[in-house]
């Protein structure tokens, strides 16, 4: 077989269109498009630093036989159904996953504890969130199969290399069904639409290898034994013990910190983040980042990555959602919370991201310092109140009962402390109510926010403006408490056999490093058995 291989600088027109460059790449080797039998990217991403947008791409091109399928190795799955040893995984995001789905291949039994409902039932719950009817504090956008990244953009960048194999979680996602483009797009995402059925598939293998999967099993107590985790016990009675114990809860599993204070177990206090989340129209983003009026056929929703220092803190965007929506994400009635998702076209005519300030220990009020350990997530708690009766207090005046709505102001008017007489368009589908956010923001954190946003001003010419919308709070970026471990065992430091893991111990931002971190952790399980 003949491979003819290509490191190539294209236009959009080309690099995104398929037929369009094959035909571009066999008019370079000299060949006819019928004399190939396949063509395989293998890396592509956007440079739209000038006005000239280019797109780098790596490509090969096959002549004589067919294409091969993709060479990854597939995963090894194993037969674990009567395993001597099983660990006890408290939590189904993709740490947890993960970790289990990596302790099967090295024969290890996982028991995965998960409080919510499986991903079918949880489009249900969320739709009657959506619908303004009921909250379930169980199952919603945080809670429940997958976890909170189930329902989000699916976004599967990330930056920590050091701390495992990136590519192995992309291949490991492609197995399950994820497409073939997240292995070779720079920024590869899912889409929330996408998500449900990978993370059943990843649950179904679990199961088909003899794991197992107990759903609606909130755990409210941990076993342990001679300073050692040996389990942990369910509400609803569900009592299992193994080799180890893998927390990996998230990032608003509230009710987690608390059963471990109660048992001893050591928390601390961690900087964390706090601000708004940001909406524009979709064209006037891919107008900015593009240099043109229109994005056209090829160019995918354009993104943003902002970052700037104010008084010493950082302002940044956060888990920005191209072609995206709004999302009610709190778990308790009363909080404010919202977050942003996307589905894999990244169709919608909005754009949105999460613009925090960095929210240090040392920033808390000492009014707060009763709360201890606990003291940033009670303050992350009051800032999520106070937008909730804030935006009732607004709603009242004009006798609109308030459910899930958010409060919500023009960025312009934000930005110098106007009041929103009226609010563009916004996809956030509960509603949104005017509401002077930065009145209802403590002065530290929407003082920044205004200079953030006008730093970006300066930094994407139209970014600020009132066609934009703010809606509150995007207060769960990260969590504000830290569940402290061994660097090098990776157990709780005054528990041996427990490994907290992911965004809600505090180690990790996203999709991916949270993945990997669970994988981390079943490697340390792993090499503790075999020894």
């Amino acid at each position: 077989m003949a491979i003819e291989k290509f490191n190539i600088v294209l236009p959009p027109e080309i690099a995104y269109d398929e037929a369009h460059l094959l035909r571009h790449l066999c008019r370079i080797k000299g060949l006819n498009p019928s004399d190939t039998t396949g063509m395989r990217i293998l890396s592509r991403s956007i440079d739209a630093r000038q006005r000239q947008i280019k797109v780098q791409l790596s490509a090969e091109l096959y002549v004589g036989e067919n294409k091969p399928a993709l060479t990854y190795p597939e995963p090894q799955y194993r037969d674990v159904t009567t395993s001597r040893h099983q660990v006890i995984i408290v939590g189904s995001g993709p740490a947890g996953l993960f970790a289990a789905l990596h302790l099967i291949e090295h024969g290890i039994k996982p028991i995965v504890f998960e409080r919510g409902n499986d991903v079918s039932q949880r489009k249900r719950d969320i739709a009657l969130i959506n619908r303004n009817v009921t909250l379930n504090p169980e199952s919603n956008y945080c809670f429940g199969e997958g976890g909170a990244g189930t329902f989000s953009d699916g976004k599967l960048y990330t930056r920590s290399n050091k701390r495992g194999d990136i590519h192995r979680v992309l291949e490991i996602f492609h197995y399950h069904g994820a497409a073939d483009n997240i292995l070779f797009e720079s920024h590869p995402h899912i889409g929330s639409d996408r998500l449900p059925s990978i993370i059943k598939h990843m649950r179904q293998t679990i199961l088909s290898c003899g794991g197992e999967f107990h759903l609606g099993s909130k755990v409210d107590k941990l076993l342990i034994k001679d300073g050692r985790a040996i389990g942990c016990r369910a509400a609803n009675g569900i009592e299992h013990t193994g080799d180890a114990v893998i927390l990996a809860t998230g990032h608003s599993a509230h009710d987690i910190y608390e059963m471990l204070l109660n048992q001893n177990l050591t928390l601390e206090p961690k900087g964390f983040a706090i601000g708004v989340r940001v909406e524009h129209p979709q064209a006037l983003i891919d107008s900015i980042q593009y240099h043109r009026e229109d994005r056209g056929q090829y160019l995918p929703a354009a993104s943003y990555r902002l970052v700037t220092q104010v008084d010493g803190r950082g302002v940044y965007s956060f888990c920005m959602c191209p072609g995206g929506h709004i999302v009610p994400a709190t778990t308790t009635p009363n909080l404010c919370v919202v977050n942003g998702m996307s589905a894999s076209h990244r169709n919608s005519p909005f754009a949105n991201s999460g613009i925090v300030v960095e929210v240090r220990v040392e920033d808390i009020y000492k009014s707060f310092d009763n709360y201890k350990e606990l003291k940033g997530l009670q303050y992350q708690k009051t800032c999520e109140g106070k937008a909730e009766i804030e935006c009732r207090l607004m709603a009242s005046r004009s006798h609109t009962e308030v459910k899930f709505q958010a409060p919500a102001q023009r960025l312009a008017d934000f930005v110098e402390g106007r009041f929103s007489s009226t609010l563009p368009q916004c996809s956030y589908v509960p509603g949104i109510i005017s509401t002077p956010l930065h009145k209802c923001l403590d002065k530290p954190i929407s003082e920044r926010l205004q200079q953030g946003f006008r730093d970006f001003g300066k930094k994407m010419r139209g970014f600020l403006t009132n066609e934009a919308v703010i809606v509150g709070m995007e207060s769960r970026s990260s969590s504000p408490v830290r569940i402290p471990r061994n660097p090098d065992t990776m157990e709780h430091v005054a528990c041996e056999r427990l490994y907290p893991v992911g965004e809600g111990s505090g180690y990790a931002g996203g999709i991916t490093s949270s993945a990997m971190d669970g994988i981390n952790a079943a490697n340390k399980i792993i090499q503790l058995i075999k020894t």
